[in-house]
């Protein structure tokens, strides 16, 4: 990730930069695409040869790493487009973080998306009250338990399950912008856009989730 992509002229092309409403509206045409089986037409070659020297994604995704979730397929999107980062859970640890940041401050994407999903494996762990069998599998749980604890008294089963899918991805949210001093000032700023989302293993539908 050379630190020269900084020097692209964020001004000039910001003038005719979208605003984050257009992006997710065009994030959401996309999706539609998706849902129908009728992907964009794509020039991958050339689109490849294009992003050689650089790269200017408008939006960056943090998604769960689970194998039927892939954030370019799920809303269409071409070589360059996307600044994807995948963990299971969708949580983000100190290098999911810098990931992050690196895009907002180096590409100057503007819209943050965490995208969480039904059926999510992470949250039934947490759900299951058992401990992982490795530190590092606990430590992944341990940031999704959180959102299960909520519901535990009012909710079980799948109705518990479907609650703590979209608290996590609230939680994942907060966390970014407790954690990241940077992606909090660029939201202050009015630099940033953070969007949380739920995507349908059965329908192949995002959702936008209120704030």
């Amino acid at each position: 990730m050379p630190l020269k992509e900084r020097t692209v002229e964020p001004q000039r092309r910001a003038s005719s930069a979208p605003g984050p409403d257009e992006i997710w509206a065009d994030l959401m045409q996309g999706n539609r695409r998706f849902q129908a089986g009728n992907p964009a037409p794509r020039e991958i070659v050339r689109r490849r040869a294009e992003l050689a020297r650089e790269q200017h994604p408008q939006v960056v995704v943090l998604a769960c790493s689970d194998s039927r979730v892939s954030p370019n397929l799920v809303f269409d999107k071409d070589l360059g487009e996307l600044f994807v980062i995948r963990t299971a859970g969708n949580v983000a640890d100190p290098v999911a973080l810098g990931s992050i940041e690196y895009a907002v401050e180096f590409l100057h994407s503007k819209v943050l998306v965490v995208l969480g999903h039904e059926n999510c494996g992470a949250v039934a762990a947490a759900a299951s009250g058992q401990k992982a069998p490795t530190a590092n599998l606990e430590s992944i749980i341990a940031r999704v338990r959180p959102a299960v604890e909520r519901f535990q008294g009012t909710a079980q089963g799948d109705e518990l399950l479907r609650q703590a899918e979209q608290a996590n991805v609230h939680q994942s949210a907060a966390a970014l912008l407790a954690e990241s001093p940077l992606l909090g000032k660029k939201v202050a700023a009015g630099d940033l856009t953070v969007i949380k989302a739920l995507y349908s293993l059965s329908t192949g539908m995002v959702v936008r989730l209120p704030d």
